[in-house]
């Protein structure tokens, strides 16, 4: 490595020179204009530098942050792989002199851990699914040429701007149930009765929903709360979306007699696959990060029906000091987080897009 840098140096200390010594025999030409431009043969010579050479000096823009996140981020990645290898608990130091993959293969036989990966499976398709589709309606009303248009873009698009922890203590105020408005809704209308005898699990005896407790509604609960945050985002890349298909295609559909809803489901939406498909991948990532919201909401103890690999990751690292196991659920969320954007990744880069 040292011979091939003192190489490329060298290679520009000679191009350098020979462009400094071309500079000063230079031609003047003259313009259309009367006036007169130098031209040297060193711009020639600048622009024949070799790639190497090109990286040599741009190093330092691009080395220290590619150095910062090497370490910082693959590293990080790398360093907690071994440590699921470990048996490490917090403890001291790790013993890197042997590994072995008990802890993946106590994962397999963890009931936590499949509970913990189903609800996570769930929310990422039930919320990705529902959030694309109220954004889609959304957009597609929005997109009538609606009076006060620009406001009611900006109120459904605000609960994004929030952070987890912001909308978890709302929602935790929402779901309360004393005090929570929904069950107060729910009785100003006569209605809590009838819910609480249609959700209310087997053996439970409770006369008021408890939302956030009861394992038919705890996860249904989170994804209404994420649903009702992040589906302006949906909104805002549809909108784009239909803005961006020419008029030529509503007016050639409608000449050919095509309902609306014909006009939509057969000429419009269509044309909207990428815009759903770079919408889904964002929505994927935003699930697989509900730690956040899960932890402000219920704690570490968010309980079986709504606990999920981020919770669990933490609970065992930290709660439990199980490091070696928590670093193997993080690895395996860190697959999950792969799965989801890597083939969205390569198609990029197979269009030619990245």
């Amino acid at each position: 490595m040292r011979e091939i840098l003192s190489r490329l140096l060298a290679t520009g200390g000679r191009l350098r020179s020979a462009v400094s010594r071309d500079e000063s025999d230079g031609d003047q030409l003259a313009t259309d204009g009367g006036a007169t431009v130098k031209t040297t043969r060193g711009d020639s010579l600048r622009n024949s530098l070799p790639v190497e050479w090109e990286l040599v000096e741009s190093a330092p823009f691009w080395l220290p942050p590619v150095l910062f996140a090497g370490f910082f981020v693959y590293g990080a990645i790398a360093w907690n792989f071994l440590l699921s290898l470990t048996d490490y608990n917090g403890l001291g130091g790790a013993q890197y002199e042997t590994f072995d993959l008990s802890m993946y293969s106590r994962l397999l036989n963890d009931g936590a851990f499949w509970q913990a990966a189903q609800n996570t499976v769930v929310l990422l398709v039930v919320f990705t699914v529902l959030c694309l589709a109220l954004g889609l309606f959304v957009a597609i009303l929005i997109d009538q040429q609606i009076r006060f248009e620009n406001t009611f873009r900006t109120i459904y698009l605000l609960p994004m701007s929030l952070s987890f922890v912001v909308t978890a203590t709302m929602w935790a105020w929402v779901y309360n149930a004393r005090n929570g408005v929904l069950n107060q809704l729910l009785r100003v209308f006569n209605l809590e009765g009838a819910i609480v005898g249609l959700l209310r699990p087997a053996g439970v005896n409770a006369e008021v929903i408890q939302w956030l407790s009861w394992n038919t509604t705890a996860l249904a609960a989170v994804i209404f709360a994420l649903i009702w945050q992040f589906s302006g985002y949906a909104m805002v890349v549809f909108l784009a979306g239909l803005r961006a298909i020419p008029t030529e295609h509503y007016e050639a559909a409608r000449v050919d007699g095509a309902s609306t809803v014909r006009l939509y489901a057969r000429v419009i939406i269509p044309q909207l696959r990428a815009s759903a498909v770079s919408a889904s991948v964002v929505l994927m990532v935003f699930a697989l990060k509900a730690f956040d919201f899960i932890y402000a909401l219920r704690g570490s103890q968010p309980g079986a029906n709504m606990d999920i690999l981020a919770t669990m990751m933490y609970r065992v690292a930290f709660d439990s000091l199980q490091w070696a196991y928590g670093s193997a659920v993080a690895i395996v969320l860190f697959a999950l987080a792969l799965l989801v954007i890597g083939p969205y990744l390569y198609s990029e880069y197979r269009r030619g897009e990245l």
